[in-house]
């Protein structure tokens, strides 16, 4: 089968490997859509993502695709099932899987980091990973599967209540799912601060009641003279500078959400003080707990806009102008083998 293969930092090879063969409790999933995230750009770039990516290893985690195959044990999976598939296969026997906190699993195998992923015409995982998914659901959606799982679990955290006022820092695929979670969990008024006009723009489309471009707009500035206090920010970005912003705009007793994903050395400064006077709680959101399904239902309620977040779809073996040409800043890539 073709397969896209990381090699090291900026060697990611377009092959041939050899198609894989299911295990007793395992499907072979043709995969139809895969996503590229901003975890596989870090794995891409040779930094650290979500989890420490493994040399030889096909990459990507987003993705859906059709059950070709299935193991002698599987019961609940049939050829022929159209399938979306949660890339973190937790061991259920650790400390913190018996602890009911299985994404800090000590022994989880991360499909697309750790083991062989979705940008390959094949790809196989464990019947316990596997969600089926209905007729009618187009696979570029499902393979948006994982990254509303993660949202979902961000938004969980963030504890948004009916009523609340959420700023949300950062306008990509992420904060446009973020913008749309905060408003279904109750928000009455959400900001959003974006540098990118276009970006504004599908915003507002999108729910946001305020929009703020933040090189010529001082957020802090723009929230007061719409009378806002800031209950819940949520920063997406992953930068420093931002996430200052996140910590600085909260209101009194408000919530702030880190989601962005940083390098690892990266440092902020954080006055306690200000944490003290303000009663803030600072958060951050570890990949995708128990959410897959809830990720699932909504993608198939219609609810959560995600065709307008899809920029371009890619044929694999093109994927390596992907990452080179950085397509991935306009939208969201989906991979197609």
């Amino acid at each position: 089968m073709k397969a896209a293969v990381f090699h090291g930092a900026y060697e990611l090879h377009y092959e041939d490997i050899e198609t894989p063969k299911p295990k007793a409790d395992e499907v072979l999933v043709k995969v139809k859509a895969c996503g590229v995230c901003g975890t596989d750009v870090h794995i891409y770039q040779g930094a650290l993502g979500a989890s420490k990516p493994k040399l030889h290893n096909i990459i990507g985690h987003e993705f859906a695709g059709e059950v070709v195959e299935v193991g002698d044990a599987v019961r609940s999976i049939k050829v022929g099932d159209r399938v979306t598939v949660n890339p973190n296969d937790t061991c259920g026997m650790c400390t913190y899987c018996q602890g009911g906190k299985e994404h800090f699993c000590e022994n989880m195998l991360g499909l697309g980091t750790t083991t062989h992923g979705g940008f390959a015409e094949y790809c196989v995982a464990r019947e316990k990973v596997i969600y089926k998914a209905d007729e009618g659901i187009p696979f570029n959606l499902l393979a948006m599967t994982e990254p509303v799982a993660c949202c979902l679990h961000g938004i969980d955290l963030a504890e948004i209540r009916t009523g609340d006022t959420v700023l949300i820092i950062g306008g990509g695929t992420i904060g446009m799912m973020m913008l749309q979670l905060a408003k279904l969990s109750g928000a009455s008024t959400i900001v959003l601060s974006e540098p990118l006009a276009e970006k504004r723009e599908l915003g507002q489309k999108l729910g946001a009641d305020v929009v703020i471009d933040p090189v010529n707009e001082v957020i802090d500035d723009v929230l007061k003279a719409n009378g806002l206090h800031v209950d819940v920010s949520i920063e997406c970005v992953g930068h420093p500078r931002t996430m200052q912003d996140a910590i600085r705009c909260v209101g009194n007793g408000g919530n702030v959400m880190l989601f962005g994903l940083t390098d690892p050395d990266c440092e902020i400064p954080v006055k306690p003080y200000d944490i003290f006077r303000k009663e803030i709680t600072i958060r951050s959101s570890f990949i995708n707990p128990y959410t897959h399904k809830r990720a699932l239902d909504i993608i198939a309620s219609g609810k959560l806009m995600i065709d307008p977040l899809i920029h371009k779809v890619v044929p694999l073996e093109d994927i390596q102008s992907v990452f080179e040409e950085k397509l991935y800043r306009d939208g969201k890539i989906i991979v197609c083998p």
